[in-house]
């Protein structure tokens, strides 16, 4: 069993598109079936593979007698009418429909649905198998202490439905998703943790009323010499015996389950990954990428993140990525991909405010010590992508020169802040004048202690305000006209010359004169 999005999202990186999707995101699929010739057969199912039929109704037909959540139908070689016409039919039956690039054989495509379907498992987190929790259930009946299954970071993979000992850590654990950090600090000052790096044997661990903590038996998950996760079981004693060898067991038993796990999400993660960065470098085929990504049509934007810890940056990256890339289709808004040292996620909507929550939620799901930067480009359309990753880049060069706690920047708003950083990044390879006006007040000021060039900036933001500029520079009015005259006499200002005043601020704003 899987739910619809996650075969959206999956089928997305086989040439297989979303027509419409009248049914909910979470319905559950757990059967496959086809259109059978004999109408003596009725067939019955949740997904329907339109095999044999001659046009989108007909498709459409077969999956409402059928009873199916879904159907799959095979859109004509150069028709581009396949896809409205679907969707219409698909809206009025109920039924969602997807349709099958004309270049995919159905041999091909069944094989996978068939492996998602009857195969595929996820859990509430949108990864992971189920029967990971069957397992907990499983192994708590024969060790007799409810049990919780964690990954490398303490994270819960799965849990028992039994609460034989259960304790408040355990509760917890499986409300926070996460064991605690003051539990996990009482486990590295134990030892456990280092146990668990190094040792295969299961570690019994002392109760701790302070920590709520009843007593556990403790086990490291590991495929070869890697590290996978562990096994948790309360118990007020150490297991013994059966239930010792039992627990020992499922351990290797849960390792095989998350290395056919983490095959199954590593090749998602990778179907996804080259699709996004193909929309952020440029393709001719922006609009088809969108749909294979399983991205809802409107505005798009991208967003830039770093993450790193102290002065590791390649660890906590590959973390934010990890938890950009849990859960599956709709459940999880932004499609992303890795470049360099940088995170790029592609996000649909117009809100600015939107993206900097999204942000928001990839650093609560981060570690406390985790570090991390963004940077938000402006909405476009699939083709205008590759700008909008630019100034996602810029908008994070802004914000890793701010305060760590300063707001996300966002093109949006911070578009000013751009064309200044990119005037300066101008300045800096030599393309300002040399000479002019500007260059010859900055030299007197220089040589003769003089203030002409704030004084200069003052009055070309009051507009010519003189005493509006005066006191922005804490001098008389009759100062600022003072210093104006003698500036005229060092360099020609031509100060009513719009284009000439124009150009001052812009040399003024790129140099960064007080």
């Amino acid at each position: 069993m899987i739910v619809l999005d996650r075969l959206v999202n999956v089928l997305g990186g086989y040439g297989v598109r979303l027509a419409c999707c009248p049914a909910p995101r979470s319905t559950e699929l757990r059967s496959v079936v086809m259109h059978e010739s004999s109408d003596a057969r009725a067939v019955d199912g949740d997904v329907f593979l339109a095999v044999g039929a001659g046009s989108v109704p007909e498709a459409v037909g077969w999956a409402v007698a059928a009873r199916a959540r879904v159907v799959l139908v095979h859109g004509g070689a150069g028709d581009p009418g396949v896809g409205d016409e679907a969707a219409a039919l698909g809206e009025a039956a109920g039924v969602a429909v997807l349709v099958v690039d004309p270049e995919v054989s159905w041999s091909q495509l069944a094989g996978v649905v068939y492996g998602l379907v009857l195969e595929g498992r996820e859990t509430e987190s949108g990864r992971g198998p189920t029967d990971l929790f069957a397992l907990a259930d499983s192994l708590a009946d024969a060790v007799g202490g409810a049990v919780t299954i964690e990954d490398r970071s303490s994270r819960v993979l799965a849990y028992s439905g039994s609460q034989q000992g259960a304790d408040r850590a355990r509760l917890e654990t499986i409300l926070g998703r996460r064991a605690p950090e003051r539990l996990r600090e009482l486990f590295e000052d134990r030892g456990v943790l280092a146990h668990l790096a190094a040792r295969d044997e299961p570690l019994f661990v002392e109760p701790d009323p302070e920590h709520g903590l009843s007593g556990r038996m403790a086990v490291a998950v590991r495929a070869g010499r890697e590290p996978l996760g562990s096994v948790w079981v309360t118990c007020g004693g150490p297991l013994t015996g059966a239930r010792r060898s039992a627990l020992a067991d499922g351990a290797r038993t849960v390792a095989l389950h998350l290395l056919r796990w983490r095959a199954s999400a590593d090749l998602e993660r990778q179907v996804e990954s080259d699709l996004a960065l193909r929309l952020l470098e440029g393709t001719a085929d922006a609009a088809t990428v969108v749909s294979r990504l399983g991205l809802p049509p409107g505005p798009l934007r991208v967003i830039a993140v770093r993450a790193h810890i102290a002065a590791e940056r390649h660890a906590a990256l590959l973390l934010a990525f990890e938890r950009a890339t849990t859960g599956f289709g709709w459940s999880r808004p932004g499609r992303s991909t890795l470049a360099g040292t940088t995170l790029y996620t592609v996000l649909p909507g117009e809100r600015a405010d939107a993206a900097r929550e999204w942000v928001a939620a990839l650093r609560t799901a981060l570690p406390a010590q985790v570090a991390v930067t963004a940077g938000i480009g402006g909405t476009g359309s699939a083709t205008d992508l590759p700008a909008s990753r630019q100034e996602a880049d810029e908008c994070l060069a802004l914000h890793e020169a701010r305060p760590p706690d300063a707001p996300y920047p966002a093109y949006d708003d911070s578009w000013d802040d751009i064309l200044l950083q990119r005037l300066r990044a101008a300045a800096r390879a030599g393309r300002t004048p040399a000479r002019g006006p500007v260059a010859e007040l900055r030299r007197h000021d220089e040589s003769h202690a003089t203030h002409y060039v704030p004084t200069l900036r003052a009055w070309l933001e009051s507009q010519g305000d003189l005493a509006r500029a005066g006191e922005r520079l804490g001098v008389h009015p009759n100062t600022i006209r003072y210093r104006l005259r003698k500036m005229a006499e060092v360099a020609p200002l031509d100060l009513d010359d719009a284009r000439k005043r124009l150009a001052m601020i812009i040399d003024l704003a790129v140099t960064g004169d007080d």
